[in-house]
């Protein structure tokens, strides 16, 4: 159901508000769920220390004044008598605080600073007595209070009293598990902690449960379209290639080539994931499967989530593998209309052997005269659909993805299900890791010694930002601004670039050759650069509003200046006192383990971004946790098992047709 529906009474506004937290369906709304609870923590004030958590009563006794900070935070202050004395109260980004009145009687909770100074993290107009004891807290912006966000959850609730379950009702029965309707209930509006604990135990099973049926169900489609016509792979001329290099391959890159080979030699289609830390040589095992198709006389397809990921693929695999009169070719849509034709009847005759490109290979004018062997890169970025239209384009195709978020081998099973896995964990030898530092002030000039020495010392320096131009709806340094201030900064030392993904494609081509070449020494960017980009002068990233990216995000963006023998460096910036997000970023600033980074991830985020999980078509994991919830997985993944394989059960129809709903609604591609 939409939001618009009539019956939920949400008002236009309203429905704008939660279409700007990414909220557009009644589902999305209902599982929208609390980022944490804040509970009343009463106890008189003498027995108050530095830093406790503490909840109490306050009569307004001062006019609240606010400014800005910052750009577009701000803080008010304003004094409370509470417990017969004077406490100042200091309230951060909530600028409707300046509506509180004289001897207005409001609930307070906050952490005391010591010398009657608290520092609020939330306040209710209302008396001790009318405040619930516990409260939930979603995330938000600028601008939407959290009463907002109930108000419409207790709405949509009140307005559809027939939620039905998901979990088939056997399951609710052996487990003591809740009705979705009365967890919900528990989750939004609890009137205890014991409410919170019961709803997420049955929600976080529901959640693993909705996820393993939809793993199960994806493998039973790769069982169903198994059996094929074994490769005649000429393993000789492989070893030569691999021998034909300057340096040796490391045993897990050598290793994981072997496996693949071995899967396109047998009868059943190969469906393997290649995962492997930033820098580990995962191209290098790409390009001797490429190698591989060819000498069994089939063509191959490598799908990259980015033109710049696609032109760099194209120009090492055409430097590898064209001097043995393999035919390769680019494929994209910024090409003219000619030469584009020439590629789809150079494909259609079999004249080119490896095609490499965008979304642009999925669409129905590009046919294969023999397409063996399907690659996609960056897996976690495109859809199942995706995945599943280009391997169709043969009838004799394995597929091989490819991901440089590495999961811990544990885990690794649990989240892919029976898709077989290689792992490369060893590091190419002389690969210096990057130095990360954390520095808590979101500006410049913190770093401007060190920068100024990376550039005089000839190297390069990207700069990446979370926005691209100013926004009233996004507080964060942007890349206009910032790309416009360093022209000023440097100007006559160093030239400045800027790049993003609105470039077409040539102009986003013709900068990063400039960087490439070092025609640019400064490059402004938004994540575009996160995959893809090779430059090995560039030696230095400023990551701004760092507490706003994922850990694997960041770490596959310093990843960009360790490409080379020279040490990298990266700079954390940030200004937030999220004390989860500067967790985050202190681990990153501790370790270049890409594999405990993922990890790290999982136990403090959960798996959503970090996976894909909805770019790759699967159900999101938003309450369970990966590390913490191996009961639950274990028990969810064996019932979904039996579901998929009694799947002409009436009492399952519920669940699975939610999931083949989800399935296709996730699998959009996103670039």
């Amino acid at each position: 159901m939409e939001l618009t529906d009539k019956r939920l009474k949400l008002t236009k506004h309203r429905i704008e508000v939660l279409h700007s937290l990414g909220v557009f369906t009644v589902e999305d709304l209902l599982t929208y769920y609390p980022i944490r609870y804040e509970t009343l923590n009463v106890r008189p004030y003498d027995d108050w220390r530095i830093n406790d958590r503490v909840s109490f009563e306050g009569e307004v006794v001062s006019r609240v004044n606010s400014w800005r900070y910052a750009g577009k935070k701000t803080v008010s202050r304003f004094d409370v008598l509470a417990f017969g004395t004077y406490l100042h109260v200091t309230v951060f980004n909530r600028p409707w605080t300046n509506r509180l009145t004289m001897n207005q009687i409001i609930t307070i909770t906050g952490v005391y600073k010591g010398k009657g100074q608290v520092t609020a993290t939330g306040y209710t107009e209302k008396p001790i007595a009318e405040v619930p004891a516990v409260t939930p807290v979603y995330s938000t912006k600028a601008g939407i209070p959290q009463r907002t966000i109930r108000e419409c959850i207790r709405k949509t609730m009140d307005n559809c009293p027939d939620i039905p379950d998901v979990v088939p009702q056997e399951l609710i029965m052996r487990y003591r598990l809740l009705h979705r309707q009365d967890a919900l209930n528990r989750i939004h509006f609890p009137s205890s902690q014991e409410d919170v604990t019961s709803a997420l135990r049955t929600l976080k099973y529901e959640e693993f449960l909705k996820f393993f049926t939809a793993v199960k169900l994806s493998s039973l489609y790769m069982l169903n379209e198994n059996a094929k016509e074994p490769k005649r792979i000429d393993k000789a001329k492989v070893d030569e290639l691999l021998g034909s290099l300057s340096y040796a391959p490391t045993a897990d890159q050598q290793r994981t080539i072997d496996e693949i080979v071995s899967d396109m030699s047998s009868s059943r289609a190969m469906y393997r994931l290649v995962q492997g830390d930033v820098g580990c040589g995962k191209t290098l095992v790409a390009e001797a499967a490429l190698f591989a198709a060819w000498t069994a006389g089939y063509q191959s397809a490598l799908l990259a989530p980015t033109e710049i990921l696609a032109v760099q693929h194209y120009m090492a695999v055409s430097a590898l593998l064209m001097p043995y009169g393999i035919h390769v070719r680019l494929l994209h849509s910024g090409l003219n209309s000619s030469v584009h034709q020439e590629i789809l009847e150079d494909l259609a005759s079999g004249r080119t052997d490896v095609l490499i490109g965008t979304h642009s290979i999925l669409q129905d004018d590009v046919a294969f005269r023999k397409l063996g062997l399907v690659i996609a890169d960056e897996q976690q970025r495109f859809g199942v659909e995706q995945r599943r239209k280009l391997r169709d384009k043969g009838t004799q195709v394995d597929f091989l993805l490819m991901s440089a978020t590495p999961i811990p081998r544990t885990l690794a099973g649990t989240i892919y299900g029976d898709m077989d896995i290689s792992t490369i964990e060893t590091m190419p030898p002389g690969r210096m890791p990057v130095i990360t530092k954390l520095i808590e002030e979101n500006s410049f000039r913190s770093v401007l010694s060190e920068v100024n020495e990376l550039i005089d010392s000839g190297q390069q320096l990207y700069v990446v930002c979370a926005a691209l131009e100013d926004s009233p709806d996004y507080d964060a340094r942007n890349v206009v601004d910032v790309g416009n201030a360093l022209s000023k900064l440097f100007a006559g030392r160093a030239a400045v670039g800027i790049l993003h993904g609105q470039m077409n494609s040539a102009l986003k081509q013709s900068v990063m050759n400039d960087f490439q070449d070092n025609r640019i020494q400064v490059l402004v960017s938004t994540t575009v650069v996160e995959v893809g980009v090779n430059v090995v002068n560039a030696t230095g990233m400023i990551i701004y509003d760092a507490d706003r990216f994922g850990m694997s995000q960041i770490h596959q963006l310093r990843g960009r200046v360790q490409r080379g023998s020279t040490q990298g460096r990266c700079w954390l910036l940030t200004d937030t006192d999220d004390e989860g997000a500067l967790e985050r970023l202190r681990i990153l600033a501790s370790t270049t383990d890409g594999f405990r980074i993922a990890y790290e991830d999982l136990r403090l985020r959960g798996p959503g971004d970090i996976l894909g999980t909805r770019q790759s078509g699967l159900p999101g994991i938003t309450l369970g946790n990966l590390v913490e919830d191996t009961g639950i997985i274990n028990t969810a993944r064996r019932d979904a098992s039996d579901i998929v394989e009694h799947r002409d059960d009436p009492a399952y129809r519920t669940l699975l047709e939610l999931v083949m709903a989800e399935n296709s609604r996730n699998a959009a591609y996103i670039d």
